[in-house]
């Protein structure tokens, strides 16, 4: 049976489509792979049919084998265990995988992902109901890079020498540092570690997933404004509270 991919260019989304690539340059038989691209602007991740594969109704979402996966860190597991590759070791080097896979999912993509949301989309809060969070998760943001950096001292990836899920799901966060205006160039390991990841061709192809090919790494002025127009109207609260049409 197909697998199917239901996903939309966000870091979350990123993170599968890249664990696709990566599998493929590993030489993995993924069989058929069918993506279907959730508009999130227009609140596709709220229609019913959507709902019957996450009902949570956040990309992405996966289907396999009659199976439905939701929540990208579990996905990112479940592809793992059924394609084995390196990506997810074996024996006791899987906790230590595992665990930063979790460390990303409870940490660095919540912390990252609220001070994305307070500097970007909230445009209708004053700067004084801004300032908290902005402050709360700019400096716990910082905190997670330090960790990055202090585990980086361990090898060229976040378990070692070898590149794995851990990698696949800490990146797409923290590679929209600029955006989320979050430093991270105080770390050179982890300025090191960015480029080393993107460096990978399959990461390459699997960031290309719904972005157009000259924008992968640099938006133009305009996807920028529509990005965050999107962002805006996502995370306003008519369209938070939204759980079906």
């Amino acid at each position: 049976m197909a697998l199917e991919l239901w996903t939309a260019p966000t870091p979350n989304g990123w993170k599968i489509s890249i664990m696709l690539e990566e599998l493929r340059e590993a030489g993995v038989d993924l069989g058929e792979v069918q993506v279907h691209t959730v508009n999130l602007k227009r609140g596709e991740q709220f229609s019913t049919v959507f709902g019957a594969i996450n009902p949570n109704h956040k990309i992405p979402a996966l289907r396999h084998d009659g199976l439905r996966v939701f929540e990208s860190c579990a996905i990112l597991q479940y592809l793992g265990e059924t394609f084995p590759s390196p990506l997810l070791p074996r024996g006791r080097a899987r906790w230590e995988v595992l665990s930063w896979l979790t460390w990303q999912g409870a940490n660095l993509g919540p912390v990252f992902g609220n001070k994305l949301s307070y500097t970007r989309y909230l445009i209708d809060l004053s700067d004084e109901a801004k300032a908290h969070p902005l402050e709360r998760f700019g400096t716990e943001a910082l905190r997670l890079v330090d960790v990055l950096h202090e585990q980086l001292a361990e090898g060229p990836y976040l378990c070692g020498r070898e590149f794995t899920v851990a990698d696949i799901a800490a990146y797409p966060w923290v590679r929209g540092y600029k955006w989320s205006k979050i430093d991270i160039t105080r770390s050179d390991r982890v300025v090191a570690w960015v480029e080393r990841v993107r460096a990978r061709p399959a990461v390459g192809r699997g960031l290309a997933y719904g972005v157009p090919a000259d924008e992968v790494d640099r938006w133009s002025l305009a996807r920028r404004d529509q990005y965050a127009r999107n962002g805006a109207q996502i995370a306003a609260p008519e369209h938070r509270s939204r759980t079906r049409e």
